[in-house]
């Protein structure tokens, strides 16, 4: 019965001194037999090495047929790997992914991040990567995300991942294999379990860099897709000539409450969407959520339009040479 089985290899990037892979110690304990499960570790010393660089060399090393992308600090059940060859034993199926949820045990602050990352009005579609959202559907690279991936290999590494992109790169390739023919799932139950950032700074930092990553995404593979996301920025652009307009058209009523307009329905949709996070958890986070939901909208667009200048920086000369694996025991 097991021959019938196909060999799955979770391959895991790992940031260089990185000791605790929980994703390795949770996927030791799969329902599914030792002998058709691979565990590789892809380590480097070079912290600049991004993830795209180290899931590339590691799928060329891997013997599985499927691959199971996880973050290092995602904790799969059980039964994921099962759950998924069911969605799999449609050959259309390219890949299937699901939500990374906040542990219920994780600090409040983290709580808080968990609910906002799951909201609407914070991350639009992409809110389906850090809750479960409606039931088992086609998806895409909006809502799936490679902390919680399993695909298959070789079409995966038909598209492979741009080096040139971190973040975002696992959304170009997403965005690859369904320009391909290959159909992306959506599973709300296929789940892992990651806290999100520990402090305020640390979440500062995740919405400029993922907010300038989906501008590089855009500009090195653009597509209809990547407009919404324009949405952000032009908000951050409304808001800055905000006062200038005011300033400037004060003693005409109509262009002031023109200017407002926006403003208004902005905070009307605040206000709906707290309510909506205090149906899911209570009051009190949803409080703690609302102002936590506007920073996320403005540093994202600040992030996206700084992405839009910069340079795109090249992955590091000879980046695959200081590639480690590391095969861990099942």
């Amino acid at each position: 019965m097991n021959d019938e089985l196909p060999l799955v290899s979770v391959l895991i990037p790992v940031r260089p001194n990185k000791a605790e892979v929980k994703a390795a110690d949770a996927a030791r304990q799969f329902d599914y037999p030792p002998e058709k499960l691979e565990i590789v570790i892809v380590r480097t010393t070079d912290p600049s090495i991004g993830p795209g660089v180290k899931r590339n060399a590691g799928l060329k090393a891997i013997r599985g047929e499927l691959v199971y992308f996880l973050d290092d600090d995602s904790v799969a059940p059980r039964d994921n790997v099962r759950r998924a060859l069911k969605h799999l034993s449609d050959p259309a199926v390219k890949l299937v992914g699901g939500p990374n949820v906040c542990p219920t045990d994780a600090p409040r602050f983290e709580r808080v991040l968990g609910l906002v990352m799951g909201s609407w009005l914070a991350f639009g579609p992409s809110c389906a990567r850090y809750r479960p959202v409606g039931k088992l559907r086609a998806g895409g690279e909006k809502e799936l995300i490679s902390c919680n991936l399993i695909a298959r290999r070789d079409a995966v590494l038909e598209v492979g991942f741009d080096p040139k992109l971190w973040p975002n790169e696992e959304n170009a390739m997403m965005d690859g294999v369904k320009q391909r023919g290959g159909k992306l799932l959506y599973d709300p139950e296929f789940i892992v379990h990651r806290r999100p950032r520990r402090d305020l700074r640390a979440y500062t930092r995740m919405l400029l860099f993922y907010g300038g990553g989906r501008a590089h995404q855009f500009r090195l593979h653009p597509t209809a897709d990547s407009l919404p996301n324009f949405i952000p920025p032009l908000f951050c652009l409304y808001l800055l000539a905000l006062p200038f307009l005011l300033a400037a058209f004060w003693s005409v009523k109509a262009v002031v409450l023109l200017s407002l307009l926006p403003l208004a329905l902005y905070l009307l949709v605040v206000l709906v969407q707290t309510m909506c996070v205090a149906a899911r958890s209570n009051l009190a986070l949803a409080v703690l959520a609302l102002p936590l939901m506007i920073l996320t909208n403005i540093l994202y667009g600040l992030g996206f339009w700084r992405g839009l200048v910069i340079k795109i920086a090249p992955p590091p000369p000879a980046a695959e040479k200081d590639i480690r694996f590391e095969t861990v025991p099942v």
